[in-house]
């Protein structure tokens, strides 16, 4: 096995440091699908119920919010040549600060209690400011040629603006003070954390990773100089028409959201057709995993397009939640796991291969993480989207959908753990081992 091009792991941070966010990951998802079963078909009556609020948070600020984060710690050092400086010491306050915060957030919105709240804009503005001052020291430092680095700049940008909104409506909900555009504030929020923070990430990840572990062309030059930069400037064109007046706003509104679904639907069917000429022809968990979340991303786009063009559609419950579910769990959690599938076995061989040069045979990358395995849960995540998007119209089938959704979790976690446990086992071999 030889080390993928393009890559440096001469400054890649201790192996704790993002398996402690990839490990919590799945963790969330779980928390998340039990929600699901213990509201049942009355989840769908209201988007701004406290049950959906919960389940939201739990979905983006813990399933993709740790992935995500513990996703940035390893890529800056390695694909940006940018280490984070002290990376186990902030992974170690980002993580614990983090975890409570965002289960408190979730508690605060399930019981209408206002001391957690409270302590979660404490703890979740306080992990957010060490995580944005120490990445954003190292994007400071990384060059500015390489379209990953600028991708991610943006989605730490889109990050900022998430968390600020997000802090100004935790204190409304723990201060119970007046807030007269709650409304817009939070779909402002939604919009710059999903398709800010999420969406420009994994756009920008992917100039890296996806000819990298999947074999593909290199994106397009003019696709990776100019979407991420376009991408980011709509959302804040989008949040100046937000304060235009009724009559002008919803027009301005439209014409933004073409554009910006435009462009994700542009790189979806780019992704997808660098896929189609892969070098290696037989398919994996990942690239699998891959263009199920382009195919729901193009899919939410159009859905997204129809909701504002169609002001029958715009009215539908049904299609709010839809939207939501092809978008969180169909396009960014099937992108996120296929990564994690291939970034916690390589991380896993890479350093024993450091740790056991001349000592032991290190495991190859298919023992560590069994092909098997991975496609057992992949299935069960593949049959949830589609359970998960038609409970929006019949809100019976979310009781299938998320013992399916819930089950996927178990099993990822599962996986992370038993490759992982090949990891503890292994590094005791080395003369002086390495802390896990």
């Amino acid at each position: 096995m030889s080390l993928p091009a393009g890559l440096s792991f001469s400054q890649a941070p201790p192996i704790q440091v993002p398996l402690r966010f990839f490990l919590s990951a799945p963790l969330f998802g779980l928390l998340a699908a039990l929600l699901m079963l213990g509201d049942g078909p009355s989840l769908m009556d209201s988007r701004w119920q406290p049950s959906v609020l919960a389940l939201t948070h739990l979905m983006t600020l813990g399933f993709l919010g740790m992935a995500m984060v513990g996703a940035m710690m390893q890529l800056l050092p390695v694909a940006a040549g940018s280490p984070v400086a002290h990376p186990v010491g902030v992974a170690r306050a980002v993580h614990v600060l983090l975890l409570p915060g965002v289960l408190l957030l979730a508690g605060g919105f399930l019981f209408g209690a206002h001391w957690p709240m409270r302590i979660a804009m404490f703890l979740l503005g306080s992990g957010f400011t060490v995580f944005v001052a120490a990445v954003g020291l190292s994007l400071k430092r990384a060059s500015s040629d390489n379209p990953t680095v600028v991708g991610m700049r943006f989605a730490v940008g889109a990050l900022v603006v998430t968390a600020a909104l997000g802090l100004t409506l935790v204190s409304n909900y723990g201060w119970d003070w007046w807030l007269i555009e709650r409304v817009r504030l939070t779909n402002l929020h939604l919009t710059w954390g999903l398709l800010g923070w999420v969406g420009l990430l994994v756009v920008g990840v992917s100039y890296q990773v996806v000819p990298m572990f999947q074999l593909t062309p290199s994106y397009p030059k003019l696709l990776t100089r100019w979407l991420t930069m376009a991408l980011f400037a709509l959302l804040l064109l989008l949040s100046a028409v937000y304060m235009l007046p009724e009559g002008v706003r919803e027009p301005a509104i439209l014409a933004v959201c073409l554009a910006a679904a435009t462009g994700f639907m542009v790189y979806a069917v780019v992704t997808m057709r660098l896929q189609l000429q892969r070098r290696r022809k037989q398919s994996d968990v990942t690239l699998l995993f891959w263009r199920f979340g382009m195919v729901c991303l193009l899919l939410a786009s159009a859905l997204g397009v129809a909701g504002q063009v169609i002001p029958v559609l715009d009215k539908v419950q049904g299609d709010n939640f839809a939207l939501a579910f092809l978008f969180v769990a169909g396009f960014a959690v099937s992108v996120v796991n296929g990564m994690l599938y291939k970034i916690v076995p390589f991380l896993i061989w890479f350093h024993l291969q450091s740790l056991l040069m001349g000592v032991a045979r290190v495991p190859n990358m298919k023992l560590i993480m069994p092909e098997a395995r991975m496609r057992r849960q992949m299935w069960l995540h593949f049959a949830s989207v589609p359970a998960l998007v038609l409970s929006a119209f019949w809100p019976p089938l979310i009781y299938p959908a998320a013992l399916l959704f819930g089950t996927s979790m178990v099993l990822l976690e599962v996986n992370l753990l038993y490759a992982f446990r090949i990891y503890q086992q292994n590094v005791k071999l080395a003369p002086k081992g390495e802390p896990s």
